[in-house]
């Protein structure tokens, strides 16, 4: 008898339907030769740190005395509910589970987690904390939950130990994740005595669109001049667009280079008609698919993955979580089959062996986004799912589409005088092709009728151009940003030319920032924290962000994206055997050291202390100067004193000692670090006069 442990009751359905003829039980399917049951997800969960400690201690609260907590081995329990109690359900099942992999007659146990890291360590857990005597492991390995794909994998099935690499990655990832998440959240929050949740992956996030909304808040407007044409020749206006560009108090150099170019002839001295083939884009990878529907539909990047899990479930899509936008070249013969579900319903598509389609240098795990031969009713589909299902479906057509697009691509090229050579270039489309199924997202220019020799008129003028801020962060562009954060936001267009071998070596070498499978939940934990929000398909930093960056900033807690690269690529050389788990754990564990290091040794440096440090005495009213969540402030604001010392002046941090030493002699030491408006360094004291101003001091 083979058991097999499903990660969700979704995935067992479909597996039992493969499988047909099979009974149900309480909690289980059984026939002649299977079993299949369930898990709900993650039925196992990390210790808290308390939970490490002999002590039963009730209603505990967090405290610096046991952090940071660096476990000599990190352990498992059954999930448990808000009153810290194992939850019922989830203990019937894994009993359940516990059950099954004990009966004598179960031979084989076979892990069907979803296909990557984390599924394969939600079955492993299950099945490490409930197997009594070795019994032998396989794994099922499902790029998508058709019955077909569920009857090939199960002939194809390898031993578990072959995922062993893919588990420990799993593993290493929540151990850090772990580690940093606990001891950094209990410190940001002991610290500032707000709760900050301080993660690998959503601090440089919420950084990345701080830093970005900083930027256009900070953008000081100003003007430039371009030097361009605009005149009508044979009833058509002929835009002239120069390379030189003039600052707003040079304008009248750009005045005389413009009568030097009006004094010279515009001829066109060379006009080509190149007759060629457009390519569709690139089957979907999910974020590229999350990013389509966010531009175009502004849909939410968690509504969107949301409905993708939905249709994979269902059958009707692939694997969603994949980062590539490739296919095996061993799925040839399964894409053979699924056009032939096409063409029965008439759609204009045939097979294409090509490298732009198949490419094994491309796929970490999960080939792109395709649909299967399950073609779903679309009457039966909502209209959310309906729009997702046809941007998939879409672009598989146009991919693989029979008819070519056909355009004509246009280049002419005008000299005025020996001064500038402009090129202006546009397609027309002769043939629609596969963009009758897909959207082809160029906007050509519609070129003026002209040929060799002609003479155009010119009508050189300063044209008033206004120097743009940087736009905010949309779904697609933040999305660009964390796949290769070392990289220029631009939005690409896909097409058959574009050198992508820059991403992909990215993603392979672990410096993305997230993962398919994790960033829309991180990016939404960060909307649900009110650290950023979305508004259409515009991600904006909230005061709660701003807050949290801050006061990382102030802390020393630095969780650039640096770092987490560093973490990212050292998962991946766990993937491949070249680091251990532990390797990933001790750099980690180095890295918070270097935070508690850092509180311990700043001495008058940084330090702002803790929340509700007693700094000193009020010089307004006598109360006691704490540190409060935003500053060092008098208890008695609210009797209406408002005495402060602000936690950054001149861009330096205000430590505690500073703070201390303000009150008890109404001026510091001698501080370095100051910065002024023109970003300059200087140095200086600071002092309190008699009505409890703080000012500067530049006399020893």
């Amino acid at each position: 008898m083979i058991l097999i442990i499903a990660e969700k009751p979704s995935l067992a359905r479909n597996i039992v339907a493969g499988i047909g003829a099979m009974k149900k039980m309480d909690g289980y399917f059984e026939n002649q030769d299977y079993i299949v049951t369930w898990a709900f997800g993650h039925l196992f969960t990390l210790y808290d740190i308390e939970d490490y400690s002999d002590k039963k201690i009730e209603n505990i609260r967090w405290n610096l005395n046991n952090i940071p907590c660096f476990p000599k081995k990190f352990m498992f329990s059954l999930k448990k509910d808000n009153n810290k109690q194992i939850d019922k359900g989830i203990l019937k099942q894994f009993n359940i589970i516990k059950d099954l992999c004990n009966r004598n007659d179960v031979i084989k146990i076979v892990n069907a987690g979803d296909s990557d890291r984390e599924g394969e360590i939600i079955v492993r857990l299950c099945i490490e904390n409930a197997l009594k005597t070795k019994k032998e492991l396989l794994r099922l390995w499902l790029p998508d939950q058709t019955p077909e794909t569920v009857c090939q994998g199960l002939k194809e099935m390898k031993n578990e130990i072959e995922y062993d690499n893919l588990a420990n990655e799993g593993f290493a990832r929540t151990y850090i994740d772990w580690l940093y998440g606990v001891n950094l959240t209990r410190y940001a929050t002991l610290k500032t005595g707000t709760l900050l949740r301080v993660g690998r992956v959503i601090v440089p996030i919420v950084k990345a669109i701080y830093d970005r909304d900083k930027s256009i808040k900070e953008f000081i407007p100003d003007i430039y001049y371009s030097i361009t044409s605009e005149s009508q020749t044979n009833g058509e206006i002929i835009e002239l667009n120069s390379k030189e560009k003039f600052d707003k108090n040079v304008l009248e150099e750009a005045k005389k280079l413009c009568d030097k170019y009006n004094q010279e002839k515009a001829i066109v001295t060379h006009k080509n008609i190149k007759k060629d083939i457009l390519s569709p884009g690139k089957l979907y990878s999910l974020t590229k698919l999350q990013n389509y529907l966010g531009k175009k539909y502004k849909m939410p990047m968690d509504k969107s993955l949301s409905i993708v899990q939905k249709l994979y479930e269902e059958g009707y899509l692939t694997y969603p979580r994949t980062n590539s936008e490739y296919l095996a070249t061993n799925e040839k013969e399964k894409i053979k089959k699924i056009l032939e579900n096409f063409l029965k319903l008439n759609y204009p598509v045939v097979f294409k062996d090509k490298k732009t389609i198949f490419d094994d240098s491309k796929i970490e795990s999960h080939s792109a986004l395709t649909p299967t031969y399950k073609i779903p009713d679309k009457s039966k589909l909502t209209s959310d799912e309906d729009l997702v299902y046809s941007a998939v479906m879409n672009r598989f057509i146009a991919v693989f589409c029979s008819d070519e697009c056909k355009i004509e691509k246009t280049e002419i090229k005008i000299k005025v005088g020996d001064l500038e050579e402009f090129v202006l270039k546009g397609n027309v489309i002769t043939q629609k092709g596969w963009t009758k199924y897909d959207e082809y997202s160029k906007n050509d220019k519609i070129l003026p009728n002209l040929n060799i020799n002609d003479e155009i008129n010119i009508n050189f003028e300063p044209k008033e151009k206004k120097k743009t801020p940087p736009k905010h962060y949309t779904i697609e562009t933040l999305n660009n940003y964390l796949k290769n954060p070392f990289k220029d936001d631009k939005i690409k267009v896909d097409d058959e030319f574009e050198d992508d071998s820059e991403d992909y070596k990215a993603i392979f070498e672990g410096l993305e920032l997230g993962t398919e499978a994790t960033r829309t939940s991180i990016i939404e934990n960060a909307i649900k924290s009110k650290y950023i929000e979305l508004k259409k398909d515009v991600y904006y930093i909230l005061p709660g962000g701003e807050y949290l960056i801050e006061s990382l900033l102030q802390m020393n807690i630095n969780m650039d994206k640096y770092k987490t690269s560093t973490l990212g690529q050292g998962l991946k050389k766990v993937f491949r055997g070249e680091l251990t788990i532990n390797d990933v754990v001790e750099l980690t564990k180095k890295e918070i050291n270097e935070v508690f290091d850092k509180r311990n040794n700043s001495g008058i440096n940084t330090d702002t202390g803790f929340f509700n440090d007693v700094i000193g005495i009020c010089p307004l009213c006598g109360k006691n100067v704490v540190k409060t969540r935003y500053n060092y402030g008098c208890i008695g604001y609210k009797d209406g004193c408002d005495f402060k010392i602000n936690f950054v002046i001149c861009k330096r941090v205000i430590s505690k000692n500073m703070a201390i030493d303000l009150l008890k002699n109404k001026k510091t030491f001698k501080i370095n670090g100051f910065k002024s408006k023109n970003n300059k360094d200087f140095s200086g004291y600071l002092m309190l006069d008699n009505d409890g101003k703080v000012n500067f001091s530049f006399d020893s």
